[in-house]
């Protein structure tokens, strides 16, 4: 009986150690990756200004580096002279002529009338003359002749003072409009040409590596450097096939690392789709046993210091079977 006894406690004994370990939350290896912002110009050109190094940390609009502006600064004083002209030109068509052309135009009709006034007093002085036989009828029609082209000059002189002070016809206007319209955004498309050699960070982030230094030529598209914002990390670690329906999205789990602070946790944001390390057929109880599925987590407040490429220990907070 003693035996019996002992060999039932021992028995007792292993299953509590059994169902102990069983319910332990499971322990993962795991590791930080990031998701780098690859930054460089839109247009090449060469590296004039680098304002950071390697490991920096930098807020969103700091300045990271900047290209060689010359052939964009005389660009934009290009479309800046050929915006001045187009102005000039419509502020011509609208106002008319110029003063000084006024003036000449004005003189030209005081003399048209002038002569016209003349013109008309000899008309009179012959028209009595010929009444009296004291002059001829060649004369008083020369007289008359005379007359009507004094006023056909005064009324030409009068118009063509009228017609200087009218503005341009509106089509001539409206194509001047439209021409200024073109000169502004090309100024516009200089300016932001010019305000591109420049670029900034388009977060806050570290500098995690630079890939040029001042002086060297930057293709289009080319990085010059790489970025890491806090948000971009996060630990990825691979679930195994037995636990795989008991973990889902928005899950929470403990993260630990070798002089880390305790207490670390991260948000399970995607788990995907397919299993890795076995081809897609129908799956033995022994073949499902070696299946993982990549499962990636959110560093939770003090986890997002953690860096790419560090390995991590991730604890599984559920009991899943």
């Amino acid at each position: 009986m003693t035996i019996v006894r002992v060999l039932s406690a021992i028995g007792v004994t292993l299953a509590l150690a059994a169902c102990t370990r069983e319910a332990a939350p499971p322990t993962l290896q795991g590791y930080v990756e990031g998701d780098f912002l690859h930054i460089g110009p839109e247009s090449a050109g060469r590296l004039t200004h680098l304002d950071v190094e390697k490991g920096d940390s930098v807020v969103a609009g700091a300045a990271l580096f900047a290209l060689d502006t010359r052939d964009e600064t005389a660009a934009l004083a290009q479309a800046e002279a050929e915006r001045a002209a187009a102005a000039s030109s419509l502020q011509d068509l609208l106002t008319g002529r110029r003063p000084e052309e006024i003036a000449v135009l004005e003189s030209n009709l005081a003399e048209a009338r002038a002569q016209q006034s003349a013109a008309e007093k000899a008309y009179t002085r012959n028209q009595a003359l010929e009444t009296r036989a004291v002059a001829s009828a060649a004369v008083l029609d020369q007289a008359r002749a005379d007359l009507d082209a004094a006023n056909a000059r005064v009324d030409a002189a009068t118009r063509n003072l009228d017609v200087a002070r009218l503005p341009a016809r509106p089509d001539a206007i409206e194509a001047a409009r439209a021409t200024l319209a073109a000169r502004e955004a090309a100024v516009t498309a200089a300016r932001t040409r010019l305000a591109r050699r420049s670029v900034t960070a388009p977060a806050a982030g570290r500098i995690n590596d630079i890939l040029f230094r001042i002086g060297e030529m930057v293709p289009a598209g080319s990085p010059v450097l790489s970025l890491l914002p806090p948000e971009n990390r996060h630990i990825v670690f691979f679930l195994p096939e037995p636990r795989r329906s008991a973990v889902q999205p928005g899950d929470r789990v403990a993260v630990s690392c070798d002089g880390c602070t305790t207490g670390l946790t991260a948000t399970i944001s995607r788990i995907a789709e397919n299993a890795e390390f076995a081809p897609p057929v129908i799956y033995s109880t022994e073949s499902r046993a070696r299946l993982v599925w990549r499962v990636e987590a959110k560093p939770d407040a003090g986890a997002s210091s953690l860096t790419p490429g560090q390995p991590v220990d991730v604890t599984l907070t559920s009991t899943a079977p």
